[in-house]
C-alpha cells in the first residue's frame, strides 16, 4: 500500500522501463504505448509516492529518490511475474545467458541442470561478458555463466558472482606444427608460435593475459565463426596454436593435436553471475546444484604452484 492506495505494477513498469532506457520514446516503444500515456503513468506514480523519480530537463535521468526506488521496483515486478507463474502452474524457469561459446559452456551447464532438476534452466547465448553484464543489470536475464573479469569503468558494479569451475586447457596445434609430437608442453614453449584468437583480442581476457604472462608476442585474431572454423584455421596453419579445454572432444580430424600444458597448467574459470539487488528467487537452488556438481567432479581442484590463473581472475576480486 502507498498512502492508502495499492501500488499499480503498470505504473511501476512504466518507470522501470524508462529508467533503464533513459529515453521516453524508446520506453514507450518497448511498452507499446504513446509517450504521452507513458508520461502520465510516471506522473501518477510520482504523485502516489510523493517524490520525483525522474528529471526530464536536458535529457532523462534518475533523481536520488528514483535511484533508491529502482532496485525495489524491479524486485516488485519480478515478484509479480512469479505470482502469475505460480497461479498458472507454470514450470519454474531461470533464464541464464552464457558466453565463451568455443569453450562449450553448455557442457558444464548440462551437469548443473541435471543436478538441479527444478527449477528448469533456460540457456541463452550472450555475446560476451560486457553484454551479459548489461543484460543482468537491466533485468533482461536472471543469471550469467562464463568467465567473469573486471570491466572498464567498473561496469560490473551491482553484480555478484560465484566461481563454479576451473577447467584445464590444452594447446591445440596442427599435426604439421613443429611441436606436434610433444607429449606435453610448457606455456612458454609456445613463444615461437602465433597465438590464434577466435575473436577480437580485446574481448578475450583469458587469451590476452595468457599471451602477456608467457611472452607470446605473435598474436592474430579473427571473427568467431564457430568451432569448425577454428579447427580448420589451426589445422591449415602450422605456425599457429590456440588454447582449448582439455576434455572437450574435437571433430574426428587427424590433422590436429591437443597437447597438455604443464608447469604451469592454465585454468579457465567459469563463474555464475547475478544482479545483487533483486537476485533471481531460485538462486540458492542453482548455487547448491553448482556446488554439488563441483564436488562430485572436482571442478575447483587447484594447486597454486602447479596451475595458472590470470591475475584478473574472479578469485582475486
Amino acid at each position: 500500500m502507498v498512502s492508502g492506495m495499492d501500488l499499480d505494477l503498470t505504473l511501476v513498469r512504466a518507470f522501470t522501463t524508462t529508467a533503464e532506457t533513459l529515453h521516453f520514446g524508446h520506453a514507450a516503444q518497448v511498452l507499446g504505448t504513446s509517450q504521452q500515456a507513458l508520461s502520465k503513468r510516471i506522473a501518477r506514480l510520482e504523485a502516489l509516492l510523493g517524490a520525483r523519480l525522474l528529471e526530464r530537463a536536458g535529457g532523462v535521468r534518475l533523481t536520488e529518490a528514483g535511484e533508491r526506488f529502482l532496485p525495489a521496483a524491479q524486485e516488485a515486478l519480478t515478484a509479480g511475474q512469479r505470482a502469475v507463474d505460480a497461479a498458472r502452474g507454470d514450470e519454474p524457469v531461470v533464464r541464464i545467458d552464457t558466453w565463451g561459446h568455443l569453450y562449450s559452456p553448455m557442457r558444464t551447464l548440462a551437469h548443473i541442470a541435471e543436478t538441479l532438476g527444478r527449477p528448469r534452466l533456460e540457456p541463452g547465448a550472450g555475446r560476451d561478458w560486457p553484454t551479459v553484464a548489461q543484460a543482468l543489470l537491466r533485468g533482461d536475464t536472471d543469471l550469467g555463466f562464463g568467465r567473469v573479469h573486471p570491466l572498464p569503468g567498473g561496469a560490473e558494479a551491482g553484480l555478484a558472482h560465484r566461481l563454479v569451475r576451473l577447467e584445464p586447457v590444452d594447446a591445440l596445434v596442427s599435426a604439421s606444427h613443429p611441436l606436434a609430437n610433444a607429449d606435453a608442453l610448457r606455456p612458454s614453449d609456445l613463444r615461437d608460435s602465433t597465438l590464434w584468437c577466435p575473436a577480437p583480442l580485446t574481448r578475450l581476457d583469458f587469451l590476452r593475459h595468457f599471451a602477456d604472462e608467457f611472452k607470446i608476442t605473435q598474436r592474430r585474431d579473427g571473427p568467431n565463426l564457430g568451432l569448425e572454423h577454428l579447427v580448420d584455421h589451426v589445422r591449415d596453419d602450422p605456425s599457429c596454436s590456440t588454447l582449448f579445454p582439455a576434455d572437450t572432444p574435437l571433430p574426428d580430424d587427424s590433422g590436429l593435436r591437443s597437447i597438455p600444458l604443464i608447469d604451469p597448467t592454465p585454468l579457465y574459470a567459469w563463474s555464475l553471475a547475478w544482479r545483487e539487488s533483486g537476485p533471481p528467487p531460485r538462486l540458492d537452488a542453482v548455487l547448491r546444484a553448482c556446488a554439488e556438481a563441483g564436488r562430485t567432479r572436482r571442478w575447483l581442484d587447484r594447486t597454486p604452484d602447479r596451475d595458472w590463473l590470470p591475475r584478473t581472475n574472479v578469485e582475486d576480486q
